[in-house]
Order: structure tokens, then sequence, then C-alpha cells
């Protein structure tokens, strides 16, 4: 049976009026190639569907190779809860604008405890980990709780200036919900697998995030 893989991206654009945001291209578009050569079906779904919006500062360190996966950003399909079923594994990119369209949307929320109640696998990359803050089991159990994950470090959202636009810090979130927060050197790749529930810090783990996920996909096999 071929792997079946719902990737899950956003659609916010601005941080502030002068400050656009969106989509981080590298960690849509490493990962989205990882599945697609391991010949897996992949579909790409935004929260509110149409074209996905990129951020401008990911665009600038653009690599010819993903001129494929960006093509597929051109008009993607609105997430609903029908996309609960029929997937091995749910992986959101990051980008500053999953901090505003991921956290509360009912949808996305839903999709995620159905895949946390079935033991399937949950995979996030650097703001990505933004849709896990509020997604809880049926008993309202944060799927983070006792779970050892990662995310962009405060450290790192300080250092890019955006701290103080945020709604919330993300490490600090994810700490508060109960997860075993840890991370690597800022701005290098690193990433953590805790059974079904994957993560990575930041762009530079893009694709060793999507290759934790691949992994526990063959494990299933």
């Amino acid at each position: 049976m071929t792997k079946r893989v719902l990737m899950v991206v956003t659609n916010h654009t601005t941080i502030t009026d002068d400050h656009k945001t969106g989509l981080w291209l590298e960690e849509f578009a490493v990962p989205y190639l990882v599945f697609k050569e391991k010949g897996y079906d992949v579909k790409v779904a935004s929260i509110q569907g149409g074209e996905v919006p990129l951020d401008p500062r990911s665009i600038n360190e653009k690599d010819p190779s993903w001129s494929e996966a960006e093509a597929v950003l051109k008009n993607t399909t609105r997430l609903s809860k029908a996309d609960a079923h029929g997937f091995d594994a749910i992986f959101l990119p990051g980008g500053h604008g999953t901090m505003f369209d991921f956290p509360d949307n009912e949808t996305l929320q839903y999709v995620l405890q159905q895949f946390a109640e079935d033991g399937r696998i949950i995979a996030a990359v650097c703001h990505g980990p933004s849709g896990l803050v509020n997604a809880t089991y049926k008993d309202g159990t944060p799927i983070v709780k006792g779970k050892t994950v990662t995310s962009f470090t405060d450290e790192e959202e300080r250092e890019v200036g955006l701290d103080v636009h945020m709604p919330f810090l993300l490490e600090s979130t994810l700490r508060l919900r109960g997860a075993n927060f840890v991370h690597g050197e800022k701005w290098t790749d690193f990433s953590v697998r805790d059974g079904n529930l994957i993560t990575g810090q930041n762009p530079q783990s893009s694709r060793s995030t999507a290759e934790k996920v691949v992994a526990a996909l063959e494990e299933q096999a």
C-alpha cells in the first residue's frame, strides 16, 4: 500500500503592516520532495484553500530544485474534517503565518485529534508546532504533554526580532502544555522523534524531520 501524507500549510500573510509573512518555503519544499521521492501520495491542504503566501525572506533562499513543490502551492484545497481520515501521517511546515492561523483553527485541531487518537504520525517543523499547542486528545489532555518535542526556540525568535509581534512564544507555550522541550544550537539542524510525534527546530531541520517521518512510516510497512 502506498503511504499517504497530508501536508497542511498556512494562509496568513501579515505580522505587521510593514512585515509580510506566510509559509517558509524550505520547510514545505524539502519535506514534500523527500516524500515524493519515496513514492508517497502527498496531499497539500491549507487553512483557507487557494494560493499559499510565501514568506518573502524564504523566497530569497530558494533552491531551483524546489520548483515542483512550489507549483503545488498555487492552488491548494481547503483543509476539511474529512482529511482526518485516510492518511498515514500529517506534516505541518512552518513560517510565521502558522502562529496566527494554526492554533485556533477548529478543523486543524479536529484533524490532529483524530491522528493522535489513532496513533498515527504527527510531524511539524519550526513554527509548524504552533498547530500542536492547543491540540488535545478527546479527554482534553494536550497531545504534547509528557512528549519530547522541539520547535523554533524563544532565543531564535528574539534574534530575528519578531518575539514582540507574536501572539505567543512557541517554545514557552509548548513547555506550558507539559512538553519536554529540547533543542540544539540555534540555526542548526535538530529534530526529535518521540514515538509517533516528530518535530524539528528550524528551517535547517526540514530534511531531518522529513526523514524521521519516512523512517516511522517504513517501520509500519
